[in-house]
């Protein structure tokens, strides 16, 4: 079968090649990928920047952001054949922490955990895979193709839930929200908020396009400006660029009680000057709480379903501004300034 392969760590090796098919002893469920998506990560990949081949290989397969289709499923599974079905990224570590053996991956604490199309476990552009039905997780058949974005949905998933937390250790009821970017995360993240009820405010450098369109089909305001104009002291933020810039102005316009919740990973080497003394003490004068969120667990990944399940499904369809056979897959990892989610195809539903 053919699969879409990276040699970690040297800029330019992606290629697509024959790879065996997948080993029954991997998982008891055969899954026919029907799309990834494509994403920052998978392009930090194929640039050389990181990445780690599993146990015993050069080579990686990429893609961690699936959509697929059962094929064989184990009676008692919970899986039949013909199910979507998207398969979770992260998985513990052979010895797990006390996280990882509570399911809680996400927050592994002894960093021995793998991921697919990351690190040192293959990844989902290939044609078929296998895993354990307990690493998959069911999506709604009524989006079909549309399902390969519940991964980066997972992401603000998590994310609402920490900034949820953390503002209810005292009576909070926030009203207006600002997220920071709208790339794929930073409109799911908007999404979420809407569904909650809550003002959303969303700012991004573009003036015209598809970003503010979609922004404005989930009722949210668009803005192409920075944080104190668009939005007075809101009651959270969720910093979805990793622009360090922004990360610091996000503390700063944080509302009293406020919660700052860090998706973006910033790039080293951004210094700034800045009065510490002045800024913890508005911090904690404040009641301000920044927190960081990544990856996810697997009830991140069943919100994430619910909550495509009930998006707009227009909205959901322009957001994915390009879609590549994966015979042409040199094409999607190249972003155009338009693109919002790219994504290669394996299969016809």
């Amino acid at each position: 079968m053919k699969a879409i392969t990276v040699t970690p760590l040297v800029e330019g090796s992606v290629g697509l090649e024959d790879i065996e098919e997948p080993d029954p002893a991997s998982g008891s469920v055969l899954v026919q990928t029907v799309a990834v998506g494509v994403c920052g990560t998978d392009i930090e990949i194929t640039s050389g920047q990181y990445g780690w081949a599993p146990s015993g290989s050069k080579k990686l397969v990429l893609g961690h952001e699936s959509i697929g289709r059962v094929l064989e499923a184990p009676e008692g599974s919970g899986f039949v054949k013909g199910d979507f079905v998207v398969g979770i990224v992260r998985r513990p570590d052979p010895m797990p922490c006390y996280s990882c053996a509570a399911g809680e991956w996400d927050n592994c604490h002894n960093g021995m955990y793998v991921e697919h199309g990351i690190k040192e476990l293959d990844g989902f552009m290939r044609e078929r895979y296998r895993a354990d039905a307990n690493a998959l997780v069911k999506v709604d058949p009524g989006l079909g193709k549309l399902g390969v974005l519940l991964e980066p949905t997972t992401i603000v998933a998590k994310a609402w839930e920490d900034v949820t937390r953390i503002g209810n250790r005292s009576h909070w009821e926030p009203k207006a929200v600002l997220i920071t970017g709208a790339g794929p995360v930073g409109l799911l993240a908007a999404l979420l908020g809407r569904q909650a009820g809550l003002e959303v405010h969303v700012i991004d450098q573009v003036t015209s396009g598809i970003k503010p369109e979609l922004v404005s089909m989930i009722g949210a305001v668009y803005h192409a400006t920075d944080m104190k104009e668009a939005v007075s002291s809101p009651d959270i933020i969720i910093e979805c660029t990793g622009v360090p810039a922004l990360v610091f102005e996000a503390t700063q316009q944080i509302g009293t009680g406020g919660v700052v919740c860090l998706t973006g990973v910033s790039s080293a080497g951004h210094t700034t000057d800045i009065d510490v003394g002045l800024w913890n003490r508005d911090l904690v004068l404040s009641n301000k709480a920044i927190v960081g969120s990544v990856n996810a667990n697997k009830r991140h990944y069943e919100a994430a379903s619910e909550a495509l399940s009930k998006a707009p499904r227009e909205f959901l369809e322009k957001m994915i501004t390009k879609s590549v056979p994966f015979t042409d897959y040199q094409e999607a990892f190249n972003h155009g300034t338009q693109d919002v989610k790219v994504i290669i195809e394996f299969a016809d539903i």
